[in-house]
Parts: structure tokens; C-alpha cells; sequence
């Protein structure tokens, strides 16, 4: 897992076995990711969803606690996958990321509650697999536009987005601020630093015993 520049954000660039009978590699390893930060997750829903090309999905969030954390992986295809941070207070504040996940090099990325997430499909019938610690909760769910000029996200010059009719209606950075909807860093932290002291046990990573056979 290599840690990107905004805390609470990793990508798992994994190692590719192939021969003439095609490829193998591990998309996930509990192990992996506990060390990286600091604790399991715990899987409460698996979401998986086809789009086409110029398919634009977010900018969501939840409400922390408990948020949602997510471990994202295109399985067909490529999407240019976007981290944003809309926690207040954070020093990256603002700040966003790109990865592209693809079926070629086969990366995944963490993302940790409280963090904004979106992506562009960059082909059509873009197939991604997200991982989530939570289930949906629509009354904890939130959404900032993609396109908003604060944020500057560099989506494809070449590519008309496609945005659903919740997405497009988000509000602003500064709207969903004013609106009291963004999660604190400091109220993030303090949830990380409570699923580091237990909340969330990581197989394969246990000093004191066997392996855990759960995500708690």
C-alpha cells in the first residue's frame, strides 16, 4: 500500500503473475492495509456498477462517525478514480488526487471515512467493485458537484461528463460548508485513532495470538 498525498488515501499496486494461461494477482490482503493504516476494515456491503464512457460518479461522502470507508477496483475497463478531501480543518483541505484503475495494472485504492470520492469512466461498460465499512444510509449521505471550479478537478479535457440528476444538483464546496454538511478532521481523526485501538481487528496481524478469521 503506498500512501498518497492526502492522509487517510492509499493505493495497492499489486504484483501481476502471468503466463500463457492468463494473469493472477491478490486485489485485497487485510494485512496489507492494517498496516497501513493502523486497523482492519470492516466489510458491511459490496457495491458493484457498470458505466459508460463519460459516466461521472460523485462527489460523495458520509457523516462521521461512522462514515464510509471504501477499497475501490476496476475490474473492466478504466475510470480516472478521485480523492477529495472535505474535511475541515485537515492540512490537505481541498486538496485532490487522481488514480487510474484499470484491468491492465490492476490498482485499488483505500479511502478513509470522512474523505470525498468520485470517478470517469474513461471506456465504455466500466465495471468497479467497491468495498465498504458501512451500508448506504441516505440520511447520512452527501454529495458535492464534481465540477466545481474551487475544487479544480482535472477530469478529461476529451470526455463530456455524465452525471446523474443528484449529482449534478450537489452543492459546492462552499455550499455544503455553509450547509454544516462536511465532516471535521479533527472528528475524523479521533474515529481513526478509535478503530486503531480496536474497532476493527485485522486478520494475519495479531502479536499476541493465531490469526484472526474476521474483519470485526
Amino acid at each position: 500500500m503506498r500512501q498518497l498525498s492526502i492522509p487517510g488515501a492509499w493505493v495497492h499496486e499489486p504484483e501481476l503473475i502471468t503466463d500463457s494461461r492468463g494473469s493472477f494477482h491478490e486485489w485485497f490482503r487485510a494485512s496489507d492495509l492494517g498496516e497501513a493504516a493502523g486497523h482492519g476494515l470492516g466489510l458491511a456491503q459490496a457495491n458493484f456498477s457498470t458505466s459508460r464512457r463519460g459516466t461521472l460518479r460523485g462527489i460523495h461522502f458520509a457523516d462521521v462517525p461512522p462514515g464510509q470507508a471504501k477499497y475501490v477496483k476496476c475490474v473492466r475497463g478504466a475510470v480516472l478514480d478521485v480523492i477529495v478531501d472535505v474535511r475541515t480543518g485537515s492540512p490537505t483541505y481541498k486538496r485532490w488526487e487522481g488514480v487510474r484503475l484499470d484491468d491492465t495494472d490492476h490498482r485499488a485504492v483505500y479511502i478513509a471515512e470522512g474523505l470525498g470520492h468520485a470517478f470517469m469512466a474513461l471506456t465504455d461498460d466500466a465495471c468497479v467493485l467497491y468495498l465498504c465499512s458501512e451500508g448506504y444510509a441516505p440520511g447520512r449521505e452527501h454529495g458535492i458537484d464534481p465540477l466545481d471550479a474551487e475544487l479544480g478537478i482535472e477530469w478529461p479535457a476529451d470526455i463530456a461528463p455524465l452525471l446523474s440528476g443528484k449529482d449534478a444538483a450537489a452543492p459546492s464546496l462552499a455550499g455544503a460548508g455553509e450547509q454544516g454538511l462536511l465532516p471535521s478532521y479533527a472528528e475524523c481523526e479521533a474515529y481513526y485513532a478509535r478503530l486503531r485501538a480496536g474497532g476493527a481487528p485485522v486478520p494475519g496481524v495479531r502479536a499476541d495470538g493465531p490469526a484472526l478469521e474476521t474483519v470485526g
